[in-house]
């Protein structure tokens, strides 16, 4: 089953200062580090979108741009993986466990999911309106993988303003969604102390 992957690296990163997907790491480009992880994870070609060089152009919103993503996705690739470029500390590893689940062939989506470790509260106007069970909630990371044919069928669809990812618009027109294990280092950059974190784990494992 063939696999393509298509890095979003689009963005004015207003919350970091700056497109953080040109930001260095490492003296790297954030964008190269993810790009670098979804090859040597078994993807077998990644279609970039945004500022980087050679990339197609991104959209007015992140879903804009993983659609002009899936247009330069051939017709007889199987399976898509959808990476954030701001999460540079991606592992071949994950990258391979997404695309293992994904090829049994009895999903149509796959995503990368760690365990909610604060409490949660439910705020209004700064007042606790009650703590919320947290033992079924989970963080979703990227990549997220998908049948290829699903993902472009849920972009087809009406916008839906309350998806923030490609797994909500697959789950929102019923398709069947599993998680695997995330990696905790899998971390967003989004602002910039989270730039100084991502350098600290690199620091104390390269990976």
């Amino acid at each position: 089953m063939t696999a393509w992957g298509i890095l979003v690296a689009a963005g004015a990163g207003t919350r970091f200062g700056g497109p953080k997907q040109d930001a260095l790491l490492g003296g790297v480009p954030l964008w190269s580090w993810a790009l670098e992880a979804l090859r040597a994870g078994g993807v077998d070609e990644v279609v970039v979108v945004g500022t980087p060089p050679g990339a197609i152009a991104g959209g007015a919103s992140r879903r804009e741009s993983v659609a002009a993503g899936l247009t330069e996705v051939p017709d007889q690739v199987d399976l898509v993986l959808v990476h954030d470029a701001a999460r540079p500390l991606l592992s071949p590893v994950l990258v391979s466990s997404v695309l293992a689940r994904l090829r049994l062939g009895d999903v149509d989506g796959v995503v990368p999911a760690v365990a909610v470790r604060d409490t949660l509260k439910v705020v209004q106007d700064g007042r606790i309106i009650r703590t919320v069970d947290r033992s079924r909630l989970v963080a979703v990371q990227t990549p997220q993988g998908f049948r290829a044919d699903a993902l472009r069928a849920a972009h087809a669809r009406p916008d839906d303003e309350d998806v923030t990812d490609d797994a909500g618009l697959v789950e929102a027109m019923g398709g069947l969604v599993v998680t695997v294990p995330g990696d905790p280092r899998n971390i967003k950059v989004t602002f910039p102390e989270d730039l100084a974190l991502a350098e600290a784990l690199l620091a104390v494992d390269p990976g």
